[in-house]
This record gives C-alpha cells, sequence and structure tokens, in this order.
C-alpha cells in the first residue's frame, strides 16, 4: 500500500464519508464518536483503566511500560489483526485516538511494523470535535433555515425528504419527537446527534447549498437536546405549513406507528416476543400523557387502544386503531398545536399539501444564496 500523509483536511474526512478508525476505549468510543467512525481499541476498557491510574501514581513512564504488559503477545496479535481487517476494508480510511498522540503513533507503528502503512489525524478526535462544535455554531448564524411544520401526523417528514436541501433532525435523533416517537433502536448518545447533525449540516451547505429545510421541533427529540443557538434559530425562522384532511392523518399515523412499528419489533424480537413489546410500546406511550389528558380521557383512550390491540391480535384488522388515533389527534395534539402556531403567524410563508409545499421549496430555491 503506497504511503499516505497523516491529514488535518477535517471537512474533507466528513463531507466525503472517510472510514475512520477509533482507537480509543469502547467506554470512550460509547460516550460520542462520528458517523464514520469505528471502533477498533488500542486497549478494553479495564486496560485503560489500569494504565490511567498507573499514570497517576506513578508518571507516563511506568503508565507506559504498562501497558506495553497488558497489550503483548496474544492479545497484541488479535488488536494487530482487528486493524488490519479494517485496513483491508477500507485502505482510503484514518486512525486516530484522542488528542493524535501517543495511542495513534503506538497503533499506527505496530501497523508499519506487520507491513502497512497507514495514517491518523493530527489531533485526533478531539480536533474533529472541536471543528465540528466550531463549524455548527458558524453554519447556524450563516444558513436560512426553513422550517417545515403542521399538524400531528401530516407526514412532515416524508415531505421533508422531497424538499430541496433537507437535514432530518428526527432521523439523526433516531426519534419522532411524541410521546410515540421511540424507535425500536436506541437513540445515540448527545455528542452523537450534535456530532451527526453538524456533518449534515456541513453536507446540506457544501454540498447542495440554498435555504437548510427543517422540520419543526421542540428542544427535546426524544432524549437528544437541541443545541440551544440552534433551536433559537428556528424558532425565528420562516415557516411551511403542511396540512392534510384528517383522515389521511389517521392513515398516515396508523401506518407509521402500529403497522411499521410491528413490523420493526418482530423483526428485531421475533413473532411472540415482538408482539408483546409493540404492544407494551403503545400502551406506554399513552401512559406518558395521562397527566396532560386527564384521568377519565386517558383511560377511555387506553380501553380503545386496548380493544382496537385485541382485534389487531386476533384477526391482522388494524382498523380499530382510528379510533383511538382520531380522538387523540382531536382532543390533545390539534388543540396544542395550534396554540403553538397562532404565536408564530408573522413568518408564514406558504400553507398547503405535500404537492403545494414542495412545489414553493423548488421554485423558491436557490442554492447560490
Amino acid at each position: 500500500m503506497a504511503s499516505r500523509p497523516d491529514t488535518s483536511d477535517y471537512l474533507n474526512l466528513f463531507l466525503n464519508d472517510v472510514p475512520l478508525m477509533d482507537v480509543r476505549a469502547p467506554v470512550e468510543f460509547s460516550k460520542g464518536s462520528f458517523p464514520n467512525a469505528e471502533n477498533a481499541p488500542l486497549m478494553n476498557d479495564g486496560e485503560r483503566h489500569r494504565v490511567g491510574i498507573c499514570y497517576k501514581e506513578k508518571g507516563q513512564d511506568k503508565a507506559i511500560e504498562l501497558g506495553h504488559q497488558l497489550v503483548a503477545g496474544d492479545v497484541k496479535a488479535q488488536r494487530i489483526e482487528a486493524w488490519k481487517r479494517f485496513v483491508a476494508r477500507h485502505p482510503d480510511g484514518y486512525l486516530f485516538c484522542f488528542r493524535g498522540g501517543l495511542r495513534s503513533r503506538l497503533t499506527q507503528q505496530w501497523i508499519k511494523d506487520a507491513g502497512i502503512d497507514y495514517p491518523l489525524v493530527k489531533g485526533g478526535y478531539k480536533a474533529l470535535r472541536r471543528f465540528l462544535i466550531d463549524s455548527l455554531d458558524q453554519l447556524i448564524d450563516s444558513e436560512d433555515f426553513r422550517i417545515l411544520s403542521g399538524r400531528t401526523g401530516t407526514g412532515k417528514t416524508r415531505v421533508l425528504m422531497d424538499l430541496p436541501n433537507p437535514v432530518d433532525l428526527e432521523g439523526l435523533a433516531n426519534h419522532r419527537g411524541s410521546s410515540f416517537g421511540r424507535q425500536v433502536t436506541p437513540q445515540p448518545s448527545q455528542i452523537d446527534f450534535e456530532n451527526h447533525l453538524a456533518v449534515a449540516m456541513l453536507k446540506a451547505h457544501h454540498l447542495v447549498g440554498g435555504p437548510v429545510y427543517l422540520e419543526d421541533e421542540s428542544r427535546l427529540i426524544g432524549r437528544c437536546a437541541l443545541p440551544e443557538h440552534f433551536r433559537a434559530r428556528m424558532s425565528e425562522s420562516p415557516l411551511l405549513i403542511l396540512e392534510q384532511p384528517m383522515a389521511e392523518r389517521v392513515d398516515i399515523i396508523r401506518t407509521d406507528y402500529v403497522e411499521h412499528m410491528l413490523a420493526d419489533y418482530i423483526a428485531r424480537d421475533g413473532e411472540e416476543a415482538g408482539w408483546l413489546n409493540f404492544r407494551d410500546y403503545l400502551l406506554n406511550a399513552i401512559d406518558r400523557i395521562r397527566k396532560r389528558l386527564g384521568g377519565a380521557r386517558h383511560q377511555e383512550l387506553r380501553a380503545l387502544m386496548e380493544q382496537a390491540l385485541e382485534q389487531q391480535e386476533r384477526t391482522g384488522d388494524t382498523s380499530g386503531h382510528h379510533l383511538w388515533i382520531e380522538a387523540l389527534l382531536t382532543d390533545y395534539y390539534d388543540p396544542m398545536y395550534d396554540y403553538q402556531l397562532s404565536q408564530k403567524q408573522g413568518r408564514i410563508l406558504v400553507r398547503g399539501g405535500p404537492d403545494e409545499i414542495t412545489a414553493y421549496a423548488r421554485e423558491h430555491h436557490n442554492p447560490y444564496n
């Protein structure tokens, strides 16, 4: 393999999804890394912990010595094999540790000793993270935002992805942004969410251009928090209001939150456990808004949901869900949305169905603005 130089071209790494080998310990990786990174640690969590204690008590030289003792023999050979597999899959990639220091250099040297030159990211995770934080701050100030709003069930995410330059916040957070918004796979860590958001914004700016279209969200999308600066810009940006008739909204919610969610649970857990976990998901979601619904109304809607689930389990028919969905939209989500929209009247650019919204966005999109 021809030798490639180490890099500090962080923008290129993110815009082009260059594969990154994160040699930090698993506990560090789990707290946050980057969309195009895989964990292939130099030390596991226990080894890193022991080396850290040694460093504090006896200094760097003794810590390095202990590290070499812990990662030796078969353990070292296994780590090198994992790195070689990564390099074979990603010959155009780079490796990094926390600061681009000792762990990166040692990994790089051991790979070189195995006959492979593989470059590293200068400054490591810390420099990459700082680049993304600074880039996002600059983009929040410089970009034009357009906010796609609309009542619950209008299919905003579907329409968003047909707009000229979308950034899907709910997709990045892996959550639909309501009591019912949980997915079968876990949400990213807060740092991962912020890093993914920054990369998405960089791509929107450099690879597409023009106004960035975002779905109207509150500060929290599940447990992922939008940066305060980002949320503030959204709250003052122009709105496109997506409108759909009630019957269409009920169908969209039934499709997304009943049929697709059941399929996802079954795919993950199998038929029997998948059904039980899907059932718990729906019932827990309505229980989470019990106080806001009021005890009596909550019990009525929960009873309708239980009847619909019983019918679905017995016959496969999902039409029974229409009753609780329409009632929940009418009694809970619509009044809340209408109040929020009443505070935003001066910001509305256009109202209409999916075709009107996409036509307006395309007509008014200038990537050179």
